[in-house]
């Protein structure tokens, strides 16, 4: 028995040694990628803001609007000959309606700015100080569900109330559950049960009362119009409209955002909205084009981190390439982590040097770049959600430099070391890194909507591509590796590279060497050596 148990041990370690093997991706042929249309989302880089816990302006332990604008010059200072603001072009707010919660997404009010935070008319001043500066806002739109504090769905608990269609209801419990094995069906102080997908506190609005749907579209048209913002980020887009046990990505969801899709471009051609439905990339592809411009990218965010953290290329070389050809030319969110998700420097383990290759990685990349808010200066932060969303830390000083009063959260415990001031007058700190990426982004449009084409590394942790717009040629090689990396042979056959001598300049440290390109517009180029866990970026200058 003892012996038949050491076997089973033994090749249950075999399996697991091979379960974690490297395996090489599919060889990916050397076929340029071809330009195709960007829209000025293509040109920004966002910065996803919690009012609650970015600056308190009037001391009572809240972040509020006029926080926001004390502190925009540390976003961006609208002068581009500047170098100390952190570069961001755009701004997604999360929820900023009346809601009972602190966190926004169960709304009370859609037409109204939570009193928290202040009044309609600073939210309009916040608009003009961002667009005077060249930030684009887009708000979160919570479309799904409402408060069941709404002035809507506490009258539809009442049967003969014109509200009553406004929400869904059931005489008895249907018993089902939802996507994650959930509680959807809740009862009500009349003993009916209503719908809510995320919890009680929540329910779902029905949008087969057209009078439903007629209110939200008004509610898009009157941010667009009277508050002035540039879009929206829309909330849960998967889970519009139910049809028996299938609770989401259904036919009449999709034909709902077409309408929605309709209904802001028909109000600003330039408008934009971004989805988040969070799921596969198939699914995700499906509710772009013709619903929203486009949506978040969660399985590349999350190959993005497993190649960091496993030091092996394989995972992002994948998932790039899945991108690349699933989505309209570069329409796809790229981020890091979000609200919803433990935050980078916590799946890092404290690690700087990932979290900095991380963020160097992405902001590089195709895509549109969202950064969570604190991410730029390594704040820490696990579920539950309070905790990944706690008040920005600003300095050293009492409370972070967040607020005068005892803020809403605790800060975290790291901010002493890991604020704002103390990270400005770092050359090597994370913000930084941020700061230097995000320039070079906004400086070359090659990184923003140039072509993405993948190179061939003679080291399976060295992930290197190639960006490229006209005559702004970028290559940009990533160690992923915990050592440095030596002779690093990165090789192409066919690339967009016009015929010639060129000088290859390290952007960062400016050395020059010079190469060959083919007429395929074929090179060979070796890097004597990449840091541990460093990216470089490269400029290819015709001569």
């Amino acid at each position: 028995m003892k012996k038949i148990l050491f076997m089973m041990m033994i090749t249950a370690i075999l399996l697991s040694c091979q379960s974690t093997k490297y395996t090489a991706p599919p060889v990916v042929q050397d076929v340029p990628q071809d330009q195709g249309q960007t829209y000025w989302w293509n040109n920004t880089v966002f910065y996803e803001l919690f009012v609650r816990s970015f600056y308190d302006s009037d001391g009572d332990g809240i972040g509020d609007l006029q926080g926001i604008i004390e502190k925009l010059d540390y976003l961006n200072d609208g002068n581009p000959d500047t170098d100390t603001d952190l570069g961001i072009t755009g701004i997604w707010l999360m929820p900023v309606c009346e809601s009972p919660s602190y966190h926004g997404y169960d709304v009370t009010d859609y037409r109204k700015i939570e009193e928290d935070y202040g009044t309609n008319a600073d939210f309009i001043e916040l608009m003009n100080q961002c667009h005077a500066r060249g930030i684009k806002v887009i708000v979160d739109f919570v479309m799904n569900h409402t408060s069941s504090d709404n002035p809507w769905f506490v009258n539809s608990q009442d049967e003969n109330s014109s509200y009553r269609n406004w929400y869904i209801w059931s005489d008895n419990n249907p018993g089902t559950s939802g996507p994650w094995g959930q509680q959807v069906w809740h009862n009500s102080p009349s003993s009916s049960y209503y719908y809510g997908l995320f919890w009680g506190g929540m329910p779902d609005l029905n949008y087969r009362e057209p009078a439903v749907k007629n209110e939200m579209f008004d509610i898009a048209k009157f941010w667009l119009n009277d508050m002035d913002v540039d879009g929206f980020r829309c909330d849960a887009v998967k889970y519009i409209f139910e049809d028996g046990t299938q609770l989401e990505n259904t036919p009449e969801t999709y034909s709902f955002w077409q309408d929605f899709h309709n209904l802001y471009k028909g109000e600003n051609s330039d408008a934009m909205a971004v989805g988040e439905a969070w799921d596969n990339s198939n699914i995700i592809e499906s509710y772009t084009g013709d619903k929203f411009d486009f949506c978040f990218e969660f399985n590349l965010a999350n190959s993005i981190l497993q190649s960091v953290n496993s030091g092996i290329s394989s995972n992002i070389e994948m998932k790039m390439e899945d991108v690349k050809n699933l989505y309209p030319y570069h329409q796809y969110g790229t981020f890091l982590t979000n609200h919803d998700q433990n935050r980078v420097m916590d799946d890092f383990i404290g690690n700087e040097d990932k979290a900095k290759l991380a963020a160097s990685i992405y902001l590089t990349l195709p895509g549109v770049p969202f950064l969570y808010y604190g991410e730029e200066i390594g704040m820490r932060g696990q579920k539950p959600d309070e905790n990944i969303r706690r008040p920005m830390q600003w300095d050293n000083s009492s409370n972070a430099g967040f607020s005068s009063a005892t803020p809403w959260n605790s800060v975290n415990s790291n901010f002493r070391t890991y604020n704002v001031a103390s990270e400005s007058d770092d050359a090597n700190s994370i913000l930084n890194q941020y700061k230097k990426i995000i320039s070079l982004r906004n400086t070359h449009q090659a990184l923003t909507i140039g072509t993405y084409q993948p190179l061939h590394s003679s080291k399976d942790n060295v992930f290197t591509f190639l960006r490229q717009y006209n005559d702004d040629i970028i290559l940009v090689c990533a160690n992923l590796n915990s050592t440095a990396q030596n002779a690093v042979n990165v090789t192409v056959s066919k690339t967009n590279i016009e015929s010639g001598e060129y000088q290859v300049v390290d952007l960062e440290n400016k050395s020059k060497k010079n190469i060959n390109i083919g007429s395929n517009g074929n090179f060979a180029l070796t890097i004597n050596s990449i840091d541990k866990r460093k990216l470089e970026i490269y400029k290819l200058v015709k001569m």
